[in-house]
């Protein structure tokens, strides 16, 4: 397949380096030669430098015959007009755009996009994005990760184990059999850094962070055995007044009349849009790195306080004083994944990586067809994928004990006729079952070749 992505930034290169992993064509447009030159030197692709807006450029990176182009610049109008010359004058089947600006994306104005005006065929929004994640993180608490799956019947766990857990030097194996009702199953392990797909002998150990796959129903058990307890958010304080922090705000609104949210917002135009904005939501106009405004919003007081201004630095400064200051849970919106280290140290119960969640968004709409759904694990060393099992592919009709699977590569849970059901080597994979792996980076091309999935454009 060959794919045309404009932008070398952070998730133009994170997009390159996983298509070029998987074999595929990939040529990367940016108008800024360095980065042309880094994601050309380190990667096993093309790189052309110029606007991806003009249609000479394009020419050059090969539009004429490319499959799909991703315009993922920092210009919503050149993401735009890059889509409109891809398939006006190439007739490019297949366009992603990332637009930032809510403005476009107001149901208003939906018909834009349509093939006869603005030809984009899907829109990556990362602040919707980004908030979406914000608010799994806050319906999790317990969490430092979480992500839906298989319609919502299932969720994926990031879960830091304390000291005090009850299941820790316990085999894996062992656990199955103590909690033998239990629909969770442990698929990754991050310990010292390094993060691994555990085999049935492997014992959890304390500071562990586990990534477990569990049945909806089944989450508040899961927690529970893992040492975790379980509490409704109910008073928030949001740190940044932007697209992020309004649409959290304006999301906890809407889904409860018992959440009680504050914003904090330093720049005194975007309060006031935020405030006019919004129904229950207070609006502070202040800093929220200082103390005495943290204090005003009560967040001594507060069940979770998220830090989503557009600085990395400052979200780790008000997460750390708002637990210093009493705050029970801290959210820190981080675009630096090698910050990640530090959220152990400073007691950041969890973070939100703006990158990997659009890298998997836009994985999930690469990959189309049988995958429903991509989660990237970390800086994209793992995923999570849900796919559903195609009548050609070689786990059809074999039991889970007889599929060789690589060591990277665990499987989750897998949906029959709606019905969720937990792994167990004796559960036979049938056509038209739905499936989640959680892969390894480089074991990700053989799980495709397992699934029978292949990179499907059709409409």
């Amino acid at each position: 397949m060959k794919v045309i992505i404009c932008g070398a930034g952070q998730v133009g290169w994170q997009i390159a380096r996983q298509l070029a992993g998987e074999k595929n064509d990939v040529t990367v447009v940016d108008s800024n030669a360095d980065l042309v030159r880094r994601v050309t030197e380190a990667l096993e692709v093309q790189g052309v430098v110029g606007f991806s807006s003009y249609p000479d450029v394009l020419a050059r990176a090969g539009a004429r015959d490319a499959d799909m182009i991703i315009a993922a610049t920092y210009s919503d109008e050149v993401n735009m007009v890059t889509c409109q010359v891809a398939h006006s004058v190439f007739n490019v089947r297949r366009t992603i755009a990332r637009l930032r600006s809510q403005n476009y994306q107001d149901p208003l104005y939906s018909d834009l996009f349509r093939r006869d005006h603005l030809p984009i065929d899907v829109i990556i929004s990362p602040e919707r994005e980004v908030a979406e994640a914000a608010l799994q993180r806050l319906a999790a608490p317990a969490t430092f990760d979480s992500e839906n799956f298989m319609g919502g019947k299932a969720q994926l766990l990031g879960i830091a184990l304390d000291d005090d857990c009850p299941v820790l030097n316990t085999p894996l194996r062992q656990l199955n059999e103590l909690f033998s009702t239990l629909r969770a199953i442990v698929v990754g392990v991050r310990r010292d850094q390094r993060l691994f797909v555990p085999d049935a002998a492997d014992e959890l150990l304390a500071g562990d962070q586990i990534y477990v796959f569990s049945h909806a129903e089944d989450i508040n058990r899961s927690l529970e055995i893992f040492g975790k307890k379980t509490k409704k958010q109910e008073r928030i304080v949001i740190v940044g007044g932007g697209n992020v922090g309004l649409g959290v705000a304006r999301a906890l609104e809407a889904r409860s009349d018992r959440v009680r949210a504050k914003i904090i917002e330093i720049d005194r135009a975007r309060a006031e849009q935020s405030a006019d904005q919004l129904q229950r939501t207070v609006v502070l106009h202040g800093d929220g790195m200082d103390m005495d405004m943290l204090m005003e919003a009560s967040i001594d007081k507060a069940d979770a306080v998220l830090a989503v201004t557009d600085d990395d630095k400052t979200n780790l400064l008000v997460a750390v004083r708002a637990k210093q200051a009493g705050c029970q849970m801290a959210i820190a919106l981080v675009n630096d994944p090698t910050l990640a280290p530090l959220m152990g140290p400073l007691e950041i119960d969890a973070y939100i990586n703006p990158r990997a969640t659009t890298v998997s968004s836009i994985l999930r709409h690469i990959r189309q067809g049988r995958v429903r759904a991509i989660y990237s694990i970390g800086d994209s060393e793992a995923e999570v994928i849900e796919a559903q099992v195609l009548t050609t592919s070689p786990i059809a009709g074999r039991l889970i004990r007889d599929i060789e699977f690589p060591e990277g590569v665990l499987v989750g849970a897998v949906m029959s006729r709606e019905k969720v059901i937990k792994p167990t080597g004796d559960l036979r994979i049938e056509a038209g079952d739905i499936i989640a792996l959680f892969a390894m980076a480089a074991d990700i091309p053989e799980v495709e070749r397992l699934l029978q999935v292949t990179i499907d454009f059709s409409k």
